[in-house]
């Protein structure tokens, strides 16, 4: 393994302030708690350029364990800004797109949970299902469900 390429990704991480309602809503959507914890400490702002953060996470792992979504909650210092509402063209702007199954059966059941479609779910060249949802605290995600043409063969 040639040690100058990148491996792998560990985690993309999400800044929310109801830790348990984004933990169930990702829960629903299919992925698993791998923990839960708080951080603090002189470390942690030396990594992260907040000074005295007090933070707690939950690290959440998808059912191939393969992905990991880090979501965390600030009780200090203070949040500095929000972009939860911010469109996709916001400098900055962040996503995280998932494979699922069923696409209706997924936006009917975060539905259910306060998720809504930003506006159609679309077909991409007969190979994809598609659509932006806003989850709890307007976090974006993606959505992709792969299309099975006829005749085509599964891997």
């Amino acid at each position: 393994m040639n040690n100058d390429k990148l491996p792998r990704m560990h985690n993309m991480g999400i800044v929310v302030e109801d830790l348990d309602g984004a933990i169930a809503f990702f829960s629903e959507l299919g992925l698993e708690t791998e923990g839960r914890m708080p951080i603090e400490g002189e470390w942690a702002g030396r990594v992260t350029g907040v000074r005295d953060q007090r933070v707690e996470i939950a690290m959440m792992r998808t059912p191939d364990g393969h992905g990991r979504l880090e979501i965390a909650r600030f009780d200090a210092p203070a949040i500095a800004s929000d972009h939860r509402t911010a469109p996709v063209n916001s400098l900055g702007y962040l996503r995280v797109m998932f494979t699922v199954g069923d696409l209706a059966d997924t936006v009917a059941r975060l539905g259910r949970l306060g998720a809504s479609v930003v506006d159609e779910i679309v077909d991409y060249e007969g190979i994809y299902r598609l659509c932006y949802l806003r989850g709890p605290e307007g976090i974006l995600i993606g959505l992709a469900q792969e299309i099975r043409q006829e005749g085509s063969v599964s891997p």
